[in-house]
């Protein structure tokens, strides 16, 4: 699996967008042939890509809002990413 730091700025590649599902309810990730169901912790946590901020600085915004332990927020973030990574709807810039 690929190791995501929390130096790393992540951004969806080209092609790959994130959109309401208004049909299905919910959002997606929109690729080249293919469609991501998100439930609704994806959503947030991907609509935080902007393509400029480090996955620690993702991080930081998500426990400030969330009010959760860091360490917690840190391994779901950084695995998530790398799966996405992985299956080419997110990309290391």
């Amino acid at each position: 699996m690929t190791a995501i730091q929390e130096s790393d700025i992540v951004r969806l590649p080209r092609g790959v967008r994130l959109r309401e599902d208004k049909q299905r309810g919910g959002w997606v990730l929109l690729a080249p042939e293919r469609v991501f169901q998100l439930d609704g912790i994806a959503q947030t946590v991907v609509s935080e890509v902007d393509g400029e901020r480090s996955v620690g600085t993702i991080i930081d915004r998500l426990c400030e809002t969330y009010q959760a332990p860091r360490e917690r927020i840190a391994e779901d973030v950084t695995t998530m990413f790398a799966g996405l990574v992985e299956k080419r709807v997110l990309e290391v810039a």
